[in-house]
């Protein structure tokens, strides 16, 4: 068996407490869990669920909206009538 080794990192205390509570309640500890994943990353070599941001933030949609609000403050923003759909 390989030897173990302790790996430090830093965590919000409050995000540690809740990742500690279902762990347990999923019947294992932390560490069980980070091995998991571990052995997850090193066997199909990608991270095993999807990291994406949400596009909403992204610099472009800000700009545009800051724009946008720029333009209604200003007066030159033309509203669109729409009439209600109803089903």
């Amino acid at each position: 068996m390989a030897q173990t080794v302790n790996i430090n990192f830093r965590m919000d205390s409050d995000l540690k407490k809740d990742l500690e509570e279902t762990c347990s309640d999923m019947g294992m500890s932390m560490t069980t869990a980070f091995t998991i994943f571990a052995r997850t990353v090193v066997r199909e070599r990608k991270i095993p669920f999807v990291v994406a941001a949400d596009p909403f933030y992204s610099e472009n949609n800000i700009r545009y909206l800051e724009k946008k609000m720029e333009d209604y403050k200003a007066g030159r923003l033309k509203t669109a009538e729409h009439e209600l759909i109803e089903d």
